[in-house]
């Protein structure tokens, strides 16, 4: 009687295992068929907002840096855009020109736009993306959809390193023999700083918003399309 009911309890725990390998193929599965999803309707409409929200970026500063002394009270500005670095104009002065001759006086480089590869492919990587965010809505594909969201969060990530990067370069490669002599420093890449005499302020401009725009929207084209293959709450 008694190993009657040893069998009883060993043929109960057995399936456990199998269950629990169930689960993790289940999961699998679920996460395969979630890339294999079609996109909704919404989900395209959405996709189109993303792109149409990307277009600020091919016209307007991607960042603006001002900076404000005794000297200059008004400010010195630059925009940084995707295809080249502007100067503030007035009809007496460039602040560009401004700014260059300002830091030779530090041993800083010049700003020049040759030293900036990224104007070369800034333009044509918003573009590629527009274009995979097409080809992601033509197809109707989630998995066409995740790879554009993920390309572009690496695509930002980099892109906020190499401002940052470049930034420090310029701060922290001094000419020694300059007529004035400041500690090396890094521009601020976001907020305010004090640098010497000048007060510097670094904030993004209009055509950055519309490429967190474009990540928000196709975030939500991603989550509408999920939440409309699990279906309503049982």
């Amino acid at each position: 009687m008694a190993s009657a009911e040893e069998a009883i309890t060993i043929q109960s725990e057995k399936p456990r295992p199998a269950r629990r390998g169930l689960g993790l193929s289940g999961l699998l599965t679920r996460e395969v068929a979630f890339f294999d999803n079609l996109l909704t309707l919404k989900s395209r409409v959405v996709i189109l907002l993303a792109v149409i929200a990307m277009i600020p970026a091919f016209i307007f500063p991607l960042w603006n840096m001002s900076f404000y002394s005794n000297q200059y009270t008004d400010g010195l500005k630059l925009q940084i855009y995707a295809y080249h670095l502007e100067g503030g104009k007035t009809a007496n002065r460039d602040d560009l020109r401004e700014v260059n001759a300002l830091n030779h006086y530090i041993g800083m480089k010049p700003l020049l736009e040759s030293d900036f590869s990224e104007f070369t492919w800034l333009p044509f990587a918003f573009g590629g993306l527009i274009l995979l965010s097409l080809r992601a809505m033509v197809l109707g594909r989630m998995s066409r959809l995740v790879d554009v969201f993920v390309l572009f969060a690496w695509f930002g990530l980099y892109s906020f390193w190499s401002f940052y990067y470049r930034l420090y370069n310029y701060g922290h490669h001094l000419d020694p023999q300059a007529a004035i002599k400041v500690e090396p420093f890094t521009p601020p890449l976001i907020g305010r700083q004090q640098v010497g005499n000048f007060t510097v302020y670094s904030y993004p401009n209009l055509a950055s918003y519309s490429l967190v725009a474009f990540a928000a929207l196709l975030l939500v084209a991603i989550l509408l399309s999920r939440k409309s293959a699990e279906g309503p709450a049982a």
